[in-house]
């Protein structure tokens, strides 16, 4: 009898729409035209228009545009519809205002499972992660680990980049993450689901980087048997990353900025013009605003690369992420591996945080992979880690003393053992001046050890 009641309340429509504006979360659901036929109370508050100005019409008319960017499953008004998608989305109310949210589009099929349309669920997640964002609740972004207040400063940066499409310049210390940045502000934009195209412009050789970037046409110079896009024709609605933009001759440059300007070029050996519609993201490790005043950049190109600037901080100025980062890279580890759990000491963990990182991000998590690999009982401790961390420390505890009174001065700085031995000699290839600066002692320490600990390495270090 409660089900037949159920059904019943169900079936009247003025009863399921009382139900759907009483939910928290915007409900909109459209045929396979794109006809908006449903639009709930909580989507005309999140959207900020209203059902007469919405219903009946093509979603992407009635929002001036695709309402979910380049994620949209009915772009091509025939595009593949899974059963549920789910993605963040950030949108642009009636007013103007930003909004965060998170959506989830679910089929709806008739009794023999043709697809009638879609219905997408939408919920408002705007003020918490303004919430987060100002107390610093956020433990990372977008696959950014962080919670230091520069951080925090560069999460805010990228929502706000979210829905403008202008030119961004990340600047930063290798190993600092700029990539990751950049994905972050494709994923967060409305270009979120079109593609993400990184070019590495200082690993392409000079005589292939124009090719790499517009393609040629067939028979443009020797070994070209077929028409090729280029990096700018496969990003096409998405996002084109320049890494290391700093690195290009003058004369790409030059073509450059003016595919910067249209828009448009013309493939190597091609006569047509390509148009193209992408947004530009660079990076550099090094100052450009240097390269102008030296003359390797252009000023021209640096103002249009340079309309959004972002620093990235190196890692030895926000310390107080290195437990989180250390945290989430030994949990990658144990999932790559066999699931085991990795732990690291105290005395590890704080010769971590007190080591200068001069390969920032990246480099802390080499070291732990090294760490990983030469510890026993998956516990990483002091003596698992690289050389440079305790030459590091060995060098710190040196000047430490160094203030000393000589009687107060402990005995010898470092004693030396065999496998560190072989192991400095290896990194170093065999060079005995740049071992002992590894191991933290003089060079007369080092030879006295190897003269006293004759081993197999010997025979290589004494022909060097």
């Amino acid at each position: 009898m409660i089900e037949k009641n159920l059904k019943q309340i169900l079936a009247n429509e003025d009863n399921l729409i009382r139900i759907l504006d009483n939910l928290k979360e915007g409900i909109i659901a459209h045929d396979l035209n794109r006809r908006i036929f449903f639009f709930n109370r909580e989507a005309e508050r999140l959207t900020g228009y209203s059902r007469s100005e919405i219903l009946n019409r093509d979603c992407h008319e009635a929002f001036g545009e695709a309402f979910c960017g380049e994620r949209c499953l009915f772009r091509d008004h025939h595009g593949f519809v899974p059963d549920t998608a789910e993605y963040p989305l950030n949108i642009i109310t009636k007013d103007g205002e930003t909004r965060t949210v998170e959506m989830s589009v679910s089929r709806m099929e008739d009794e023999t499972g043709q697809l009638l349309g879609v219905i997408a669920c939408i919920k408002d997640v705007t003020d918490i992660v303004r919430c987060q964002l100002r107390t610093g609740e956020l433990t990372g972004f977008a696959n950014i680990i962080g919670r230091d207040r520069k951080m925090v400063q560069i999460f805010q940066q990228i929502r706000d980049l979210a829905v403008y499409d202008y030119p961004v310049h990340v600047f930063g210390e290798t190993g600092t993450g700029k990539e990751l940045v950049a994905e972050a502000i494709h994923a967060a934009s409305r270009r979120g689901g079109a593609p993400f195209v990184p070019i590495n412009c200082g690993a392409l050789p000079e005589g292939l980087i124009e090719t790499e970037l517009f393609g040629h046409v067939k028979g443009a110079f020797t070994g070209a048997i077929r028409d090729k896009k280029g990096r700018f024709e496969l990003a096409d609605t998405g996002t084109v990353f320049l890494d290391e933009v700093a690195e290009l001759s003058k004369e790409m440059q030059v073509k450059l900025l003016r595919f910067l300007e249209t828009g448009k070029f013309e493939k190597v050996g091609g006569e047509n013009t390509v148009s193209v519609n992408v947004r530009i993201i660079s990076a550099t490790n090094s100052d450009l605003k240097e390269g102008v005043q030296n003359k390797t950049f252009r000023e021209d190109l640096y103002y249009r690369l340079n309309v959004i600037p972002i620093n990235l901080p190196p890692l030895r100025e926000r310390k107080n992420d290195i437990p989180l980062l250390v945290a989430h890279f030994l949990k990658q580890i144990e999932q790559d591996g066999n699931g085991a759990p990795i732990n690291i000491s105290k005395e590890a963990l704080s010769l971590i945080i007190d080591y200068s990182w001069p390969g920032n991000v990246r480099q802390l998590q080499n070291v732990l992979q090294y760490g990983v690999v030469k510890c026993r009982d998956n516990s990483i401790h002091s003596k698992d880690l690289p050389m440079e961390l305790l030459a590091f420390d060995q060098e710190k505890k040196r000047s430490r003393e160094g203030d000393l009174p000589e009687k107060s001065r402990r005995g010898p700085i470092r004693k030396l053992d065999l496998e560190t031995v072989v192991f400095a000699l290896e990194r170093t290839d065999n060079n005995k001046a740049k071992a002992a600066r590894l191991l933290g002692v003089g060079r007369a320490t080092l030879y006295r050890f190897l003269n006293d600990h004759p081993f197999p390495v010997t025979d290589a270090v004494k022909k060097s």
